[in-house]
């Protein structure tokens, strides 16, 4: 190895963005289509209102927005990226659309694919993204989490039409010297056994196709979730999961500067921040406006923070993404911002 090249074992975090449709859809205007109300939606999630793509978006655009934000914060030239991590359950291209989001950004150079984790979607790629850049084989990745949830609700489903929205965040993530690395830590799990609680299944329709033979057309059902049983697992696991990231790198949940957990319930962001002690005042929720954008919750509302300056370079976030698969995880990081 050359004396003179640098060795990096640290990705930083130094770019962030944010995209959400147009179309905002309230709680009073779902009400006129099943039997609910402002009260008690908010009562029993938090969310006021969400945002839903229109006629002239799609999850692609939405994510090449995000991504451009991140890049022009970062200062890059798209050019300059060699790694697009698109963390999506519903993309455009069941193939992938990743690689559309790559030519819309102008990252010729980059290698794109998406990921598959639903709302822990952008925190297992965040940490995928990570290990590239660790092992020395990128210096440059940008991270989105996005989902278009509004496709697959069966918005005549009281239980989960109140739920979902749609929205894209991302990330800018270089590497770096190990004094200056953004994720300190980070713990992943996944529990295929309670998969069922949360499903976006595949229709089971056999069509004839020749001589007795039949094939699967490819549909998909709405949505469908047990909701109690998503709740308890969350104000279980996700407790756990960070108070064993935490001891792993002695650190308190007295030394954080903020906790950021994935946008699904207001009643759950409560419960974790009561858990840990830690105040109100340094839970970031933006729920209430976008409601559960699944893989896009934590980026979008890293993001805000980021530009409205609650963030500042240097500070310590603790953040969990918990939902189907079942899968779930907690990383520790620290925002370095643009170098």
């Amino acid at each position: 190895m050359d004396k003179t090249s640098k060795i990096f074992e640290g990705s930083a975090l130094v770019g962030s963005g944010s995209c959400l449709p147009t179309q905002s859809l309230t709680n009073e205007q779902i009400s006129h289509r099943v039997e609910t109300s402002d009260s008690w939606i908010k009562s029993r999630t938090g969310i006021g209102t969400r945002r839903v793509v229109g006629e002239n978006e799609s999850l692609t655009t939405l994510s090449s927005n995000a991504a451009k934000a991140a890049i022009e914060m970062a200062g890059w030239s798209p050019k300059t990226i060699d790694l697009i991590v698109l963390a999506t359950s519903t993309p455009d291209d069941l193939f992938g659309s990743a690689p559309q989001v790559q030519a819309q950004i102008g990252s010729k150079n980059a290698v794109a694919f998406d990921l598959t984790a639903a709302c822990s979607g952008f925190l297992f790629a965040l940490i995928t993204a990570a290990q590239f850049l660790r092992n020395g084989t990128m210096k440059r990745a940008v991270v989105i989490g996005a989902d278009q949830l509004s496709s697959w609700v069966d918005w005549d489903d009281r239980r989960t039409c109140v739920l979902f929205g749609d929205g894209a965040g991302a990330i800018a993530l270089e590497a770096t010297e190990h004094e200056k690395n953004g994720i300190l830590g980070f713990e992943l799990k996944s529990d295929g056994s309670r998969g069922e609680c949360l499903r976006l299944s595949k229709t089971k329709n056999h069509l004839t196709l020749v001589d007795g033979s039949t094939y699967q057309k490819g549909e998909f059902q709405p949505i469908a979730m047990n909701g109690q049983e998503v709740y308890k697992f969350a104000v279980r696991e996700v407790p756990a999961i960070l108070q064993k990231l935490l001891d792993k790198e002695n650190t308190s949940p007295a030394d954080l500067d903020w906790l950021l957990l994935h946008q699904a319930n207001q009643r759950i962001l409560d419960s974790v921040a009561e858990r840990f002690s830690i105040p109100h005042s340094k839970v970031l929720s933006n729920l209430k406006n976008y409601g559960n954008t699944s893989a896009a919750t934590i980026p979008v509302m890293l993001d805000e923070a980021i530009r409205d300056s609650r963030i500042k370079p240097g500070n310590l976030i603790a953040t969990s993404g918990f939902g189907a698969g079942l899968s779930w995880g907690a990383a520790l990081i620290k925002w370095q911002g643009p170098t």
